[in-house]
């Protein structure tokens, strides 16, 4: 099963901006999709209420993002904080610094082995877009995801 999830990550890693020009323009132009993986480098859980995850509790993550496609280096990170609503569920938003920009996503979260949150913005070559990424858990110590950002402008 984990030789699944690591040749998964490999042919998802080969997925690189789809719609981005070749050229040096200061935007997408056309859709596309980036796919890459995560590595998560730092979690800390903020108790703010009642012990115990509840209403207002916080969980700042880090993450390294990496295209195994190119290169084994980490191209990016990424920078996530979630507010939790109740003891399951939380709202989260984060940036993940990418070589050419960053892409801003938020959203809710209930079940972290599977979800999705919006893009709702950018910066440099991603500074038009918005769409959605879908983040999928590979492994939980250390965390390991691969995300799939599907990208409009």
């Amino acid at each position: 099963m984990r030789k699944v999830f690591v040749i998964g990550c490999s042919l998802l890693g080969l997925t690189i901006v789809a719609g981005a020009s070749t050229q040096d323009s200061a935007a997408l132009d056309k859709p596309g999709t980036i796919g890459v993986t995560t590595r998560g480098i730092g979690q800390q859980f903020v108790d703010r209420g009642a012990r115990g995850r509840g209403p207002g509790d916080l969980l700042v993550s880090r993450q390294l993002v990496y295209n195994r496609g190119i290169t084994t280096k980490a191209i990016g990170h990424a920078d996530l904080v979630c507010t939790f609503t109740s003891s399951y569920a939380r709202q989260c938003n984060g940036t993940y610094t990418l070589p050419r920009g960053k892409i801003v996503v938020a959203g809710t979260v209930t079940f972290r082995q599977f979800y999705e949150l919006a893009v709702i913005g950018g910066t440099g070559l991603y500074n038009n877009v918005r769409g959605s990424v879908t983040v999928t858990m590979l492994s939980r110590r250390p965390t390991r995801e691969i995300l799939l950002f599907r990208l409009v402008i």
